[in-house]
Protein backbone atom coordinates (compact mmCIF):
# COMPACT_ATOMS: atom_id res chain seq x y z
CA UNK A 1 0.00 0.00 0.00
CA UNK A 2 1.74 3.51 -0.95
CA UNK A 3 2.18 5.90 1.82
CA UNK A 4 0.15 9.07 2.27
CA UNK A 5 1.72 12.12 1.59
CA UNK A 6 1.43 14.02 4.50
CA UNK A 7 1.32 17.75 5.08
CA UNK A 8 3.28 17.51 7.59
CA UNK A 9 7.18 18.04 7.91
CA UNK A 10 9.47 14.55 8.17
CA UNK A 11 12.39 14.42 10.82
CA UNK A 12 14.79 15.76 7.86
CA UNK A 13 12.28 18.52 6.56
CA UNK A 14 12.06 19.56 10.12
CA UNK A 15 15.45 20.04 10.37
CA UNK A 16 15.47 22.39 7.71
CA UNK A 17 12.42 24.28 8.97
CA UNK A 18 14.88 24.90 11.94
CA UNK A 19 17.78 26.23 9.52
CA UNK A 20 15.13 28.68 8.03
CA UNK A 21 13.67 29.91 10.99
CA UNK A 22 16.89 30.34 12.33
CA UNK A 23 18.59 31.54 9.23
CA UNK A 24 16.03 33.19 7.77
CA UNK A 25 15.48 32.90 3.79
CA UNK A 26 18.42 31.20 2.71
CA UNK A 27 19.88 29.09 -0.59
CA UNK A 28 20.85 25.61 -0.63
CA UNK A 29 23.94 25.52 -0.32
CA UNK A 30 23.80 27.62 3.08
CA UNK A 31 20.97 25.58 4.63
CA UNK A 32 23.27 22.34 3.44
CA UNK A 33 26.29 23.89 5.23
CA UNK A 34 24.28 24.56 8.33
CA UNK A 35 22.95 21.16 8.17
CA UNK A 36 26.40 19.29 7.81
CA UNK A 37 27.15 19.92 11.63
CA UNK A 38 24.80 17.22 12.78
CA UNK A 39 24.90 15.06 9.59
CA UNK A 40 26.68 14.08 6.42
CA UNK A 41 24.71 14.33 3.45
CA UNK A 42 25.02 15.82 -0.15
CA UNK A 43 23.94 19.03 -1.77
CA UNK A 44 21.91 17.55 -3.85
CA UNK A 45 19.81 15.78 -1.03
CA UNK A 46 19.57 18.72 0.88
CA UNK A 47 18.00 20.25 -2.72
CA UNK A 48 15.79 17.16 -3.47
CA UNK A 49 13.94 17.94 0.12
CA UNK A 50 13.57 21.56 -0.03
CA UNK A 51 11.72 20.87 -3.59
CA UNK A 52 9.80 18.51 -1.75
CA UNK A 53 9.18 20.82 0.81
CA UNK A 54 7.86 23.22 -1.90
CA UNK A 55 5.21 21.06 -3.29
CA UNK A 56 3.83 20.40 0.11
CA UNK A 57 3.70 23.67 1.17
CA UNK A 58 6.00 23.67 4.02
CA UNK A 59 8.82 26.23 2.14
CA UNK A 60 8.60 28.92 -0.53
CA UNK A 61 11.14 29.16 -3.10
CA UNK A 62 12.15 33.29 -3.95
CA UNK A 63 12.89 33.23 -7.46
CA UNK A 64 13.41 36.91 -8.19
CA UNK A 65 17.16 36.50 -7.08
CA UNK A 66 19.94 34.12 -7.86
CA UNK A 67 20.57 31.55 -6.65
CA UNK A 68 17.44 30.97 -5.17
CA UNK A 69 16.44 31.42 -1.61
CA UNK A 70 13.83 29.36 -0.08
CA UNK A 71 11.84 30.39 3.18
CA UNK A 72 9.55 28.62 5.45
CA UNK A 73 6.14 28.99 4.14
CA UNK A 74 4.53 29.10 8.17
CA UNK A 75 6.17 30.80 11.42
CA UNK A 76 7.78 28.17 13.36
CA UNK A 77 5.01 28.78 15.92
CA UNK A 78 2.20 27.91 13.65
CA UNK A 79 3.90 24.46 12.65
CA UNK A 80 4.19 23.44 16.08
CA UNK A 81 0.83 24.04 16.75
CA UNK A 82 -0.45 21.98 13.46
CA UNK A 83 2.41 18.96 15.00
CA UNK A 84 0.82 19.21 18.23
CA UNK A 85 -2.64 19.08 16.90
CA UNK A 86 -1.87 16.10 15.07
CA UNK A 87 -0.41 14.23 17.83
CA UNK A 88 -3.26 14.81 19.96
CA UNK A 89 -5.31 13.67 17.80
CA UNK A 90 -3.58 10.71 16.66
CA UNK A 91 -2.19 9.74 19.93
CA UNK A 92 -4.26 11.36 22.62
CA UNK A 93 -7.73 10.88 21.57
CA UNK A 94 -7.96 14.60 20.48
CA UNK A 95 -7.36 15.53 24.44
CA UNK A 96 -4.49 18.19 24.22
CA UNK A 97 -5.04 18.14 28.10
CA UNK A 98 -4.18 14.42 28.13
CA UNK A 99 -1.51 15.11 26.14
CA UNK A 100 -0.41 18.09 28.31
CA UNK A 101 -0.97 15.98 31.38
CA UNK A 102 1.34 12.99 29.95
CA UNK A 103 4.28 15.61 28.98
CA UNK A 104 4.10 17.36 32.64
CA UNK A 105 4.29 14.08 34.32
CA UNK A 106 6.84 12.14 32.09
CA UNK A 107 9.23 14.90 31.68
CA UNK A 108 11.93 16.56 33.93
CA UNK A 109 10.89 20.14 34.31
CA UNK A 110 12.86 22.87 35.23
CA UNK A 111 11.80 25.25 37.67
CA UNK A 112 11.46 28.06 35.33
CA UNK A 113 9.34 25.93 32.78
CA UNK A 114 7.17 24.97 35.93
CA UNK A 115 6.51 29.06 36.52
CA UNK A 116 6.19 29.69 32.67
CA UNK A 117 3.52 27.08 32.87
CA UNK A 118 1.67 28.45 35.96
CA UNK A 119 1.48 31.74 34.76
CA UNK A 120 0.05 30.25 31.88
CA UNK A 121 -2.69 28.59 33.52
CA UNK A 122 -3.23 31.52 36.20
CA UNK A 123 -3.43 34.02 32.91
CA UNK A 124 -6.25 31.81 31.58
CA UNK A 125 -8.21 31.41 34.92
CA UNK A 126 -8.07 34.96 34.92
CA UNK A 127 -9.54 35.74 31.56
CA UNK A 128 -12.39 32.94 32.10
CA UNK A 129 -13.58 34.87 35.67
CA UNK A 130 -13.37 38.00 33.66
CA UNK A 131 -16.09 36.65 30.63
CA UNK A 132 -18.41 35.42 33.09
Amino acid sequence: MPRRSSSHPTEAELEVLNVLWQRGPSTVREVHETLQADRQTSLTTTLKILQVMVEKGLAVREEEVRPHRYKPALPEQKTQAGLLDDLARRAFGGSVGRMLIRAVEDTRLTGSELREIRKLIDGIRKNKRGDK
